[in-house]
């Protein structure tokens, strides 16, 4: 093994590692908000402090093995997981994750010797690329999904899993705990797209839930839980591929954790507490405010690879422009939900108070 370390040290000042402890805090809040690993804010928010994006996956993906090893074991107390529909995504993803790994590998090698700051651009330009082409795709999805409904509470729609099982696509494997009868193929399929997602820009499960949703027909509380049970085994396998190549940064990851643990945990009181209808538009604007803070980092690259002609005293202003935008939507959905969570809090505190109740607040 190449080193846990990572090949490309990098100097971690003081205010660097503060940086990465508020993004791993913002991500904590994010996910336990959200109920996503929160990668898509943890990765980008890496790349802008002037992490290979390489090295920023690698931690991520790692970072996230221990946060869903958790999830999956309070989702399982509560019957959440269906252990058999991830093991079998899981047969397909393993190899998504291999691709990933071994295509980001090229690329970063592919940059040469050159000068230091152009090391690793076709890898960085590479994961902003298919970070910005599917999140973009997937915000814009949930933002017309909250407004065409005009605030009411239905449940996902099933016509996609409806149209598949009326489609013969032998063998029909049944899950018991989903209790759902699914397509071997499309669950191949559909792990094999979790897999390589997760391995290029540290989130799989923008994919790998709403597919179970609306293609496998899965209940949105065994769809989560099952995710992140799959995501454990995936941040495994994802970890020891990239540490073998020398990719993971332990410093990075355990700076995410002194953040991510505190904020996770304000993050699941708000969902709680916060209207459902203003959780998805808050997920669907913060997930498009980072794809474009990504967007905007795009010249950067192209620039380093020769293929867009601008000064490269521009470079410090993109990327300027880049961080301020993620910090500033990570800041203001993290204040809404906080703001959200201490209101409710004080709420409570006033109902104790009136009704003469003493101990602990029931949540």
């Amino acid at each position: 093994m190449h080193g846990l370390l990572g090949q490309m040290f990098i100097d971690i000042s003081f205010s660097a590692a503060l940086q990465l402890v508020l993004i791993g805090f913002i991500g904590g809040v994010l996910s336990g908000f959200i109920g996503s690993g929160g990668a898509f804010f943890m990765t980008p928010g890496m790349m802008n402090l002037g992490i290979h994006g390489v090295v920023a996956v690698a931690s991520n993906i790692t970072h996230k093995f221990g946060k869903a090893m958790v999830g999956s074991h309070a989702h399982g107390k509560m019957g959440n997981v269906d252990k058999r529909l991830a093991l079998f995504m899981l047969l397909t993803a393993a190899a998504g994750i291999r691709l990933a790994v071994w295509i980001i590998n090229l690329l970063f090698k592919g940059g040469g010797a050159g000068e230091s700051a152009a090391k690793g651009a076709g890898a960085n330009l590479y994961i902003s690329l298919v970070f910005v082409s599917i999140l973009s795709v997937v915000a814009l999805l949930m933002l017309r999904d909250v407004l065409s409904k005009d605030g009411e509470t239905t449940g996902p729609s099933t016509r996609i899993a409806q149209l598949l099982g009326r489609i013969y696509l032998p063998p029909l494997i049944h899950f018991k705990v989903a209790d759902v009868k699914v397509s071997l193929w499309v669950i191949l399929l559909m792990g094999l797209a979790t897999g390589y997602l997760a391995g290029t820009i540290g989130v799989g499960g923008f994919i790998g839930v709403p597919a179970m949703i609306y293609v496998f027909g899965v209940p949105t509380a065994v769809a989560a839980g099952t995710e992140l049970y799959l995501a454990m085994f995936m941040g495994a396998f994802g970890m020891l591929n990239y540490a073998w190549e020398g990719y993971v940064d332990l410093r990075l990851v355990f700076l995410l954790y002194l953040g991510s643990l505190l904020g996770i945990h304000l993050g699941t009181y708000g969902v709680k507490v916060v209207n459902e209808k203003l959780i998805r538009l808050t997920t669907a604007i913060i997930i498009l405010l980072c794809v474009l803070s990504r967007g905007i980092a795009i010249p950067v690259y192209l620039r380093q690879m020769n293929i867009l002609a601008i000064d490269a005293r521009w470079d410090a202003y993109f990327n300027g422009a880049s961080k301020a935008m993620l910090f500033a939507s990570g800041i203001a959905g993290c204040g809404l939900i906080l703001y959200n969570v201490f209101r409710a809090y004080r709420q409570r505190r006033q109902l104790q108070s009136t009704f003469g109740m003493t101990g602990p607040l029931a949540t």
